[in-house]
């Protein structure tokens, strides 16, 4: 797949992530009932109405490329292998903000290619902004109209690190950065994807994360930060991988270009 195929899937989806997440604002401005899934973790009708948008703009698109998508995956199980290229959707990341009426909720679509993400849209309705990469191109789109290319600095600052954790899930940063001779500005919570647009936008230099996340939840992120050369790497210093049996990712860290090089500190233990 190359440059000019992203750049068209990329158009192409512009529209498609804006209706999802119009059609998930109803319900974000309204009353909305619960459904807890078998892991645990809430969904709703929005996410539901969303990922309905999406699976049906993906197979009109690219009826050749498989779609796995979150609420699709608890009802029909996890696919043995989704193949070379495939389609991971999270229709509606960040439901617990979704349900809290905080405006950090996203919809999240990202294309993987042998085990790589090389594409990914993350739309905030709430926040009227996108945000969009692949190959060494990434830039935010906001409700507006305006486009940003984001090409964040590689510099890294002597005051100390940004980080970003999440805001449902205990991300222990503190005994992490304790014994590194890297000092930490400071620690902003983020809800949903967002914490990798933060990353790929400059606005913050890491984000650990220990907990459990699934594949879907990290691949439009992942692509983003990686277009603005940024990195995803595991505790072992490796590029976080897709395709993986189960879908379920290990513990990651999120770092803004340059900053690893910069650095030398690797966490996500």
């Amino acid at each position: 797949m190359n440059f000019a195929d992203l750049y068209g899937l990329a158009e192409g989806l512009l529209p498609v992530a804006y209706k999802a997440g119009k059609a998930i604002m109803p319900y974000y401005q309204g009353a909305v009932d619960t459904i807890t899934k078998q892991d645990g973790s809430p969904t709703t009708l929005a996410d539901q109405a969303a990922e309905e948008i999406i699976i049906t703009a993906l197979r009109d698109m690219a009826p050749a490329i498989p779609v796995v998508a979150e609420e699709a995956t608890e009802k029909q199980g996890l696919p043995a292998y989704a193949g070379k290229m495939f389609w991971l959707v999270d229709p509606l990341d960040g439901t617990k903000e979704f349900l809290r009426k905080h405006p950090e909720f996203t919809v999240n679509i990202g294309l993987i290619l042998n085990g790589s993400p090389v594409l990914g849209l993350i739309y905030a309705p709430a926040l009227e902004v996108l945000y969009c990469g692949y190959a060494d191109q990434a830039f935010k789109l906001e409700d507006s109209g305006l486009r940003q290319r984001l090409q964040p600095t590689a510099a890294v600052s002597a005051a100390g690190l940004h980080l970003v954790c999440s805001k449902s899930h205990h991300a222990p940063q503190d005994h992490m950065i304790r014994d590194s001779h890297v000092s930490v500005q400071s620690q902003q919570a983020v809800g949903s994807s967002l914490k990798f647009c933060y990353i790929a936008e400059g606005r913050a230099d890491m984000y650990p994360r220990t907990g459990r996340t699934m594949e879907w939840d990290t691949a439009a992120g992942d692509a983003i930060v990686r277009a603005t050369g940024g990195e995803v790497l595991t505790a072992d210093g490796q590029q976080l991988l897709y395709g993986k049996e189960g879908f379920a990712n290990p513990g990651f860290t999120v770092y803004r270009n340059g900053v690893r090089r910069a650095t030398g500190i690797m966490y996500a233990q």
